[in-house]
């Protein structure tokens, strides 16, 4: 089990390999990291993520076909960034929702990559300013799915990191009020537990990504 000093371990998942050379130039400079796998094919990397250890997967998102699937499959197993060429809101919600905790664009890369590694290596979710402020925009208003003011504010605390102990605290209710309001949230969002609880309040607007409890 890696250590807080030990170095993030990397697979790097991209069929192009000037890309990925690049990539791997600009890692190896850091020494918190350590790249311990590559793979051309989307194919094999299934195989690769279940034989070599690994923090964190960099993921091309169209390799010889679409990398969606292995999102699913890996998110238990490892953390997944995705590293795309494609600027289509859809694909990168996509890939969310199946579960990547972050995503790079390609022509962006280089100054965002290690950045992103570090904080999706520390639990939290990692987008692109550009990304974070289209989906601001996207469809008007967030859609909360029927929360109440109460499970809305609850969840948006709880999506900030917040323990539940915590919750109760600010809000001057008790935990156990905080544990149902959020199996009711859970409930309402359909989701399981609170790391898609984070992705959905920035994809839905309630947090920003790098935003922390005031």
């Amino acid at each position: 089990m890696r250590t807080p000093r030990d170095p993030i371990r990397l697979i790097i998942a991209d069929d192009h390999a000037l890309f990925r050379a690049g990539m791997r130039s600009v890692l190896q400079l850091h020494d918190d990291l350590t790249i311990v796998g590559e793979t051309d094919r989307v194919g094999a990397l299934a195989e690769l993520a279940a034989q070599t250890a690994c923090d964190v997967v960099l993921l091309d998102l169209q390799m010889e076909r679409s990398s969606l699937l292995e999102i699913a499959k890996l998110r238990r197993r490892t953390r997944i960034i995705v590293v795309t060429a494609s600027e289509q809101l859809d694909d990168m919600l996509m890939a969310m929702r199946l579960g990547a905790r972050g995503v790079v664009l390609k022509h962006f890369a280089m100054e965002a990559l290690v950045e992103a590694i570090c904080a999706v290596a520390a639990g939290e979710i990692w987008l692109p300013p550009a990304l974070k402020e289209a989906l601001a925009r996207r469809d008007g208003e967030p859609k909360y799915k029927g929360l109440t003011r109460r499970e809305y504010e609850i969840a948006r605390h709880a999506a900030l990191g917040l323990r539940n102990v915590e919750i109760a605290r600010r809000l001057l209710i008790s935990e156990v009020t905080v544990k149902t309001h959020l199996t009711s949230v859970f409930q309402k969002l359909g989701i399981r537990d609170r790391v898609q609880l984070a992705r959905y309040a920035i994809t839905a607007g309630i947090v920003r990504a790098h935003e922390t409890p005031s």
